[in-house]
């Protein structure tokens, strides 16, 4: 099984907006997560929290954004929910996840590449989930923006 997976989505927005879907407080707030604490610069803090009264689970609490270039890429650790917790979230170094910004007319193409994922079996569900979670996440966004 991969070690990354790849997910896209095409947003009718200029890749400054796209990019501000990941960045911005509120807007991360309307279509990936309950609460966000995010600070865009690098070392910067990059904290998603899907239950905020239960901020130590199912959360990104402590990761912090590793690459930023303003309107085309930003890259940040990750950690899994609740389940996978035990071992993922204690790992070195964390998951990666690197989000690139394309334009393609009047679309930007959101490019989400998600690494640091082993090979044990326990990994490769953690990693099935992962990337179901951001599949729906991403055609969640695309909806929203796109109005479909």
């Amino acid at each position: 099984m991969s070690q990354v997976f790849h997910l896209s989505a095409r947003l009718h927005l200029p890749s400054d907006e796209a990019f501000a879907y990941f960045t911005d407080k509120q807007r991360l707030e309307s279509w990936l997560t309950a609460e966000a604490e995010v600070e865009p610069v690098v070392g910067g803090s990059y904290q998603l929290f899907w239950q905020p009264q239960d901020r130590e689970n199912n959360s990104t609490i402590g990761c912090r954004i590793t690459a930023l270039e303003p309107g085309q890429l930003i890259a940040f650790d990750w950690k899994s929910p609740r389940q996978f917790k035990e071992f993922a979230n204690s790992a070195d170094p964390l998951t990666h996840v690197t989000v690139a910004f394309t334009s393609d007319g009047d679309f930007t193409v959101v490019h989400l590449v998600h690494s640091g994922w082993r090979s044990t079996a326990e990994w490769q569900e953690a990693r099935q989930w992962q990337e179901t979670a951001w599949r729906g996440a991403l055609t969640h966004l695309a909806r929203r923006v796109n109005g479909e």
